[in-house]
């Protein structure tokens, strides 16, 4: 049987969420953080809480991205933001059918697993649909954060939305 040794992790979708969506990034210069993650992500930090990201990056498949350069662009955004416990990160094609592609599970299960907190233990923070889908389906909790993207039928489906990032960091530890 596993050891799970924490009652919490939050586990963070990359773009529109900690940093500004920049389609198929491949320059980290180009990347320039949210408003408030900085300070969400430290407040977890501060509270012993791990802290995860669970990002698709089909641009790696679609030869857009190459893995240095992701790779590269995630180190910024620990620059930016601070380091992550666990990275989770699907750089398969929408048509590849893995598992690991948010709407499904795999990156939350996996990301959970490497925190050593079993999946309902998990609060997932995202932007859209996608990142909620995926939380349910792996039973975790998600908390949406809309921003200009995010489709009116993904915020009435969301199980919970918050307005900041800070707010959902709040709801999270509540």
């Amino acid at each position: 049987m596993p050891d799970y040794r924490r009652s919490l992790a939050v586990l963070f979708d990359r773009d529109g969420t900690l940093v500004r969506d920049v389609p198929y990034n491949a320059d980290p210069a180009l990347v320039t953080a949210m408003p408030g993650a900085r300070a969400a992500v430290e407040r977890l930090r501060q509270a012993g809480v791990p802290v995860g990201v669970v990002t698709n990056q089909s641009g790696v498949a679609r030869g857009l991205i190459a893995p240095g350069a992701l790779r590269r662009v995630n180190e910024r955004v620990e620059e930016l933001l601070g380091p992550f416990d666990v990275w989770a990160v699907c750089p398969h094609a929408e048509d590849d059918g893995c598992y690991c592609r948010k709407p499904r599970p795999g990156l939350v299960l996996w990301a959970a697993a490497a925190l050593g907190v079993r999946p309902g233990d998990c609060a997932v923070i995202g932007d859209i649909g996608r990142d909620m889908a995926a939380a349910r389906a792996a039973g975790a909790r998600g908390i949406l954060v809309p921003t200009p993207v995010t489709l009116p039928a993904e915020v009435a489906d969301a199980p919970e939305v918050a307005a900041t990032i800070g707010e959902a960091v709040e709801r999270a530890l509540g």
